[in-house]
């Protein structure tokens, strides 16, 4: 395999949906770089891939650079995965991307299941476009600013959001962009406790009820128009 890096897509959720192709990746690659090499572990032991994996997330990843560079420079193939889904959405990988491109060398992809398209398709708000808006900050009047922006948009907007604070975007979106606005919520997606609902703020906080929320969740919101 060519020398440079891989970004290759990992599942969602279901290990059934890994592509042929992100397993022949990772197979020939010199190096798997991981989020999490104990959540890799996993899918690398279902499909009975020996690639040496090392860690690259958030807080090592600057660091991890100029190694990254230097193997791709040697001749390696690096693959690039995250905990789920593809590299850089919402998960780490930019700056590595970003380093490799400065530095002139090969960047591809095996691309593989993302939760934003996922959620979309099931939303059936998709069809002209939307906006992804990933996780909201945590501190409530930079999440208030993005969701007054985001109030009057001619497309669906695409949150993700921590179970812990699933209720509180909800009681948000109804507050700033309006009670009557229809919202798709999908929790647990490709999983065995696949949930997926679709109502008002106000409707699927009554779904979900007293009992705890699990799982990272995708919140799409309809188009204004």
């Amino acid at each position: 395999m060519e020398a440079g890096l891989y970004l290759v897509g990992t599942p969602i959720g279901n290990l059934g949906d890994m592509t042929a192709r992100g397993i022949e990746t990772l197979k020939a690659a010199s190096l798997i770089i991981a989020e999490d090499t104990r959540t890799t572990r996993n899918l690398l032991n279902r499909f009975e891939i020996k690639t040496h994996c090392i860690s690259c997330h958030k807080f090592n990843e600057a660091q991890r650079c100029d190694e990254i560079i230097a193997r791709i420079r040697n001749g390696e193939a690096v693959a690039m995965v995250t905990d789920s889904g593809m590299p850089c959405i919402s998960d780490p990988g930019a700056r590595v991307v970003e380093a490799c491109r400065t530095a002139g060398v090969l960047i591809t992809s095996a691309p593989g299941p993302t939760a934003v398209t996922t959620a979309l398709a099931l939303s059936g708000f998709g069809g002209h476009g939307f906006l992804f808006a990933g996780f909201l900050p945590r501190k409530s009047g930079a999440r208030h600013k993005i969701l007054e922006r985001c109030a009057a948009l001619p497309v669906p907007v695409i949150f993700y959001e921590s179970p812990y604070r699933l209720l509180k975007l909800l009681e948000e979106i109804e507050a700033v962009m309006g009670a009557d606005r229809k919202i798709f919520a999908a929790r647990e997606l490709t999983k065995k406790f696949e949930e997926l609902l679709s109502g008002t703020a106000a409707e699927i906080r009554a779904k979900f009820g007293t009992r705890a929320v699990k799982g990272e969740c995708v919140v799409i919101v309809d188009s204004a128009g």
